[in-house]
C-alpha cells in the first residue's frame, strides 16, 4: 500500500570526489545548484525535489544517475535517498564484486581516529564492551544485564546520520536513547536503559514519568538533552546489529518494575559502573593502542599475610615503645585477626588511639580474605590527607617488593612527591597510576571518605566507573566519626547493601569513638533488610579504654579564657598543642604568642596549603622527636590521623569526638605518666556552623550533669543524644532516593558541604610555575592535579571575586573556569599563617 507522502519541498545533499570538476555538474540534473567547495577538493551540491510526487520521497531516475556516478559521490541527506543508495549500492557489490559505486567497502563505525586506517568497526566496539561489561558485572551476578548493555549502549551508532558524525558532517547527535528505548520497553529492564542512557549523560531518573521519558519520540528528539536522534527507526538499527554478526536475546514480558530504595539504586550504579568501565576501557584501547595500560596484580594474600604479621612481630619486640602499650595492642591486633572468622559482613573495631587500629584492621582484611575467595581486593578510607600520607608510607614501606602498582592512592595529591621533578621512570609510573585509579584495579587502595562515599552516591561515569570494584572487596574506614549526621541513614543504607551477599563486600568502621549507629539500625532497615548490627572486634573495648587510659581531662567552662591567658600558659609550657574552631581564632592566638618570641612556635590549618602544612608537619615532629621547644596553634586539621604526640593539649570547646581526637594526640605513646588536656571557652567563642555547635552545647551540658570519661560508653550516650538533636538524614536525600534520581542525589550528598573556590597560591617555584602555566595554557586535568598541594579553600564574597584573585580559563573548553583562581601577590601568602586576605587588605572575609 502506498504511503501517505508529505507534500513540500525537500533538498539531496550530495558530495562529489575532488576529480570530478565542478562545470561538470552545472545542469546535470534538473534543480541542482553548486553549494560550495569542501577541504580536500570536495563539491556540495543542493538537488530540490517534491517528494509528494514520488512514491518513495524521491524520483527513481535521481538514483539511477546517482549510481552512475560511481564511487565519485556519496549521499547525505534525505536519509531514505542515502539508505537506498547504500543497499543498491552494497546488492551490485555483492552480485557483481564491483567495488567501484560506493566511496569504499561500507562499514559501520564506533569511533573514528587520526589515522583514517584505524578506525574501529561498530560491531569490534560493541562486542567488546559487551563481553568486558559482562566480565566486571561477573562478581555480582549481574553479568546477563551487563552485556546486554554493552550490546545497546551505541545502538544509536548504526544511524547514517552518526556515520555521518564521524567524518565530520554532523554534530549534536543523541547516539544513546535508542538503546535505552529498546532496554527498558523490550528488556524490560530499567536498570540497563539507565545505564545505557547515562553511558555519556550521566545516570538520570528512574521514576515512572522519567522513564516514559525513554520512548523515542516522533520528532527526532532525544529526552532529556532535546538533541536530535541519530535514527528514529528501531527496527533499522536493530536489523543492522544483527547484520554486523551480533545477536540479541529474545524481547522480554515481565513487568517494568519502578524501585524506590537506596539498594536499588546501588544497584543501578554497579551495573553503570560495569558498563562504563568497559566503555572507558576498549575506547582507550582503541584510541593509544592496547598495551598502555597496566596490569595490576593480585593481592597475593598469603605473602602478603607473612608480611604484615613478620612486621607486626618485630614492632613488638621494640623496646623503644612502652611494654603496656606494645602489650595492648598486640591484644588488640590478636582480636581483629580472631574476627576474621565470623560470617558477618559488617564490623566495628573501637579502641583508644595509638594502639595500632590501623594495621590490626590490615591484619583482619588479610586474614578475611584468606578465608573468603571472593575477596578481591582491600579499600582502605581515611577523612584526610595526612593520615593518609603516613598510612600509605607504612603499606609502601611493608609490601615494597610487591610491584609499583600494589598500592594505589587515589586523591588530589597522590601523583608526585613534592618538590620533585619526576625521572622517566617516575613519570611512567605515574601515568600509569593515573589510569589504575580510574577504576580501582590494585590490589589495595587508599583513598578518602570524600572520595569513596560521594562515588557511591554520584551520577557522573567517571566518578561511578570504579564502582563495580567493590564488590568483594574489604572495606577499612578509619575515624568513621567524621561522617556528616544528616548523610547517616542514606550512607549506611548504601554499606549495608553493598556488605551483602549479592556483592559480597566486607565493612570495617574503626575510631576511638564509635558513633552509635547501630541505634538507626531500623531506619537504615527500611532501605536494606541487613539493617546495620555490626559485630564488634574489639572484645571488651570499656576495659581497653581503662587499660590504655594515658590522658587526664580538665574542662575549664565556668568561664572564657582570655588569649592573652593561653598565650602566658604556652610561654610556661616547652610543648603543647592548641586546637580551636577556627582559622580566625588561631590566627589571632598565633600573633600574641609570636609577639613573645616564642621558640618552636606553629600554625597549622587550611589556610596553609598542602604542601605547607606536610612542611609544618615535619617541622614538629622532628622538634618533638628531639624534645625541644614545640608549640603548635592549629584548628582541627590536626585532630585525626596526625602522629603527634605533646605531653600537654588545650582544646576549644567542640563535639566531643572532636575533643577525643585532640587528646589522641596527648601523651599518643604512653611516654609521660599520664599527659593532660584542658577543654577551655574561649575569649572570642564561634563554630564553623549550626551543627558543630549544637554538638559543642551538647557536650556541655553533659559534662554538667557529671564528669565526662571518654569511654564507648560515655561515646554511645553522647551520639544517641546528638541523633535526638540532629537530622540522621536529609530529607531531600530520602526524596531523591523515593524518586530514584542520581542526577539530583549526587548534587546533594557532600561529605563536606562547602561552597569555597581553589586558590593557588604563591607557596614556592612550583607553584608559581604552574601560576605562569595557567595563563599561557589555561587549565586541565593535568594542571589541577599538579595544583593541588598549592591551593587553598577559599569563600567568595556575593560580590563577585575580590581584586587580588587572577581568573583561569580552561585549556580545552570555552570560558572561565568557575571554582580556579590565582593569587600571584606574596604579600597576601603568610610563611607562618598561610593566606592571609584579610591581612594583606584583601577582602575582609573571616577565614
Amino acid at each position: 500500500m502506498r504511503r501517505e507522502l508529505p507534500n513540500y519541498v525537500v533538498h539531496a545533499r550530495l558530495r562529489f570526489a575532488p576529480e570530478v570538476a565542478r562545470h561538470r555538474l552545472e545542469n546535470a540534473y534538473p534543480n541542482l545548484r553548486l553549494l560550495e567547495q569542501l577541504e580536500g577538493g570536495h563539491t556540495l551540491v543542493e538537488i530540490e525535489l517534491d517528494p509528494g510526487n514520488h512514491p518513495f520521497g524521491f524520483p527513481l531516475e535521481l538514483l539511477s544517475w546517482i549510481l552512475s556516478w560511481g564511487a565519485r559521490v556519496e549521499v547525505l541527506e534525505p536519509l531514505a535517498l542515502r539508505r537506498a543508495w547504500l543497499e543498491e549500492a552494497r546488492t551490485i557489490v555483492e552480485r557483481y564484486a564491483s567495488t567501484s559505486v560506493i566511496p569504499s567497502p561500507f562499514t559501520f563505525w564506533g569511533h573514528s581516529h587520526p589515522d583514517p586506517s584505524r578506525w574501529q568497526p561498530l560491531r569490534a566496539h560493541l562486542a567488546q564492551v559487551a563481553a568486558l561489561a559482562a566480565a566486571k558485572a561477573q562478581p555480582f551476578g549481574e553479568e546477563g544485564s551487563a552485556h546486554l548493555a554493552g550490546l545497546l549502549h551505541d545502538l544509536g551508532k548504526y544511524g547514517d546520520r552518526f556515520q555521518l558524525r564521524l567524518q565530520g558532517k554532523l554534530s549534536g547527535l543523541d547516539h544513546w536513547s535508542a538503546g535505552a528505548h529498546v532496554a527498558l520497553f523490550e528488556y524490560r529492564a530499567p536498570a540497563v536503559a539507565l545505564a545505557v542512557q547515562g553511558h555519556h549523560l550521566g545516570l538520570q531518573s528512574g521514576a515512572k514519568e522519567s522513564l516514559k521519558g525513554m520512548w523515542l519520540r516522533s520528532d527526532g528528539r532525544g529526552f532529556p538533552e532535546e538533541l536530535r536522534l541519530s535514527e528514529l527507526d528501531l527496527d533499522l538499527l536493530k536489523r543492522r546489529l544483527q547484520e554486523d554478526g551480533l545477536e540479541l536475546p529474545p524481547p522480554s514480558e515481565a513487568p517494568i518494575e519502578a524501585p524506590s530504595s537506596a539498594a536499588a539504586m546501588l544497584d543501578t550504579r554497579m551495573l553503570f559502573s560495569a558498563l562504563v568501565d568497559a566503555d572507558f576501557l576498549d575506547t582507550e584501547a582503541h584510541l593509544r593502542g592496547q598495551d598502555h595500560r597496566p596490569t595490576p596484580p593480585l593481592l597475593q594474600v598469603g605473602q602478603a599475610l607473612a608480611r604484615l604479621e613478620a612486621y607486626l612481630e618485630a614492632l613488638g619486640q621494640d623496646e623503644r615503645i612502652p611494654a603496656k602499650t606494645r602489650a595492648l595492642r598486640k591484644a588488640l591486633s590478636d582480636a581483629a585477626a580472631e574476627a576474621s572468622k565470623h560470617s558477618g559482613r559488617l564490623f566495628t573495631l573501637t579502641a583508644p588511639t595509638g594502639l595500632g587500629k590501623t594495621l590490626a584492621m590490615l591484619r583482619f582484611a588479610l586474614r578475611r580474605a584468606l578465608r573468603d575467595p571472593r575477596i578481591r581486593r582491600i579499600v582502605v578510607v581515611l577523612p584526610y590527607l595526612s593520615i593518609l600520607d603516613q598510612t600509605a608510607k607504612i603499606y609502601r614501606s611493608l609490601f615494597s617488593d610487591f610491584g609499583p602498582h600494589y598500592i594505589l592512592e587515589d586523591h588530589s595529591l597522590a601523583y608526585r612527591p613534592l618538590g620533585q621533578e619526576p625521572s622517566d621512570e617516575q613519570d611512567l609510573q605515574e601515568r600509569e597510576r593515573r589510569l589504575l585509579s580510574e577504576n580501582w584495579e590494585a590490589p589495595i587502595v587508599l583513598t578518602t571518605h570524600v572520595q569513596l562515599l560521594e562515588s557511591l552516591h554520584a551520577s557522573r561515569p567517571g566518578a561511578c566507573r570504579k564502582l563495580h570494584n567493590l564488590a568483594g572487596s574489604v572495606l577499612l574506614f578509619d575515624e568513621v566519626q567524621t561522617l556528616p549526621t544528616h548523610l547517616a541513614v542514606p550512607t549506611l543504607k548504601t554499606l549495608s547493601h553493598l556488605a551483602s551477599e549479592k556483592y559480597g563486600a566486607v565493612v570495617v568502621f574503626a575510631t576511638a569513638t564509635q558513633p552509635a549507629f547501630e541505634v538507626l539500625d531500623e531506619k537504615v532497615r527500611q532501605g536494606e533488610p541487613q539493617g546495620w548490627r555490626p559485630v564488634e572486634m574489639a572484645p571488651e573495648p570499656e576495659v581497653l579504654f581503662q587499660q590504655s587510659r594515658r590522658v587526664g581531662v580538665d574542662w575549664w567552662l565556668k568561664s572564657p579564657l582570655p588569649w592573652s591567658h593561653l598565650a602566658a600558659l604556652l610561654a610556661a609550657d616547652p610543648q603543647a598543642l592548641v586546637v580551636l574552631n577556627l582559622k580566625r581564632q588561631a590566627h589571632t592566638l598565633f600573633r600574641l604568642a609570636e609577639a613573645r618570641s616564642l621558640e618552636g612556635l606553629y600554625h597549622l590549618s587550611t589556610a596553609l596549603c598542602p604542601a605547607h602544612r606536610l612542611q609544618v608537619l615535619g617541622e614538629v615532629q622532628a622538634r618533638l622527636d628531639a624534645g625541644a621547644p614545640c608549640r603548635l596553634i592549629a584548628t582541627q586539621v590536626v585532630e585525626a590521623g596526625v602522629e603527634l604526640d605533646f605531653p600537654l593539649g588545650y582544646r576549644a570547646l567542640g563535639p566531643l569526638e572532636a575533643i577525643a581526637q585532640t587528646a589522641g594526640r596527648v601523651n599518643r605513646h604512653g611516654l609521660h605518666k599520664e599527659g593532660r588536656l584542658v577543654v577551655f571557652l574561649p575569649e572570642d567563642e564561634g563554630y564553623p556552623d549550626k551543627a558543630y555547635e549544637k554538638a559543642a552545647k551538647l557536650t556541655r551540658a553533659l559534662q554538667a550533669e557529671g564528669p565526662l570519661e571518654l569511654t564507648p560508653a560515655t561515646f554511645r550516650r553522647y551520639y544517641q543524644s546528638l541523633y535526638s538533636l540532629q537530622a540522621v538524614s536529609d530529607p531531600e536525600i530520602e526524596r531523591c532516593i523515593l524518586t530514584q534520581n542520581y542526577a539530583e542525589l549526587a548534587r546533594r550528598y557532600r561529605i563536606i558541604e562547602s561552597p569555597a573556590v581553589n586558590v593557588v597560591v604563591p607557596y614556592n617555584d612550583e607553584a608559581k610555575a604552574l601560576m605562569q602555566e595557567a595563563r599561557d595554557r589555561g587549565i586541565a586535568a593535568d594542571w589541577v592535579h599538579r595544583a593541588r598541594p598549592y591551593t587553598v579553600p577559599f569563600f567568595l564574597p556575593k560580590g563577585g571575586p575580590p581584586a587580588f584573585l587572577e581568573s583561569v580559563f580552561l585549556r580545552y573548553g570555552r570560558g572561565e573556569a568557575p571554582d580556579w583562581y590565582l593569587c600571584p601577590d606574596e604579600a597576601l601568602y603568610d610563611s607562618r599563617l598561610g593566606f592571609t586576605p584579610e591581612e594583606g587588605g584583601g577582602s575582609g572575609l573571616v577565614l
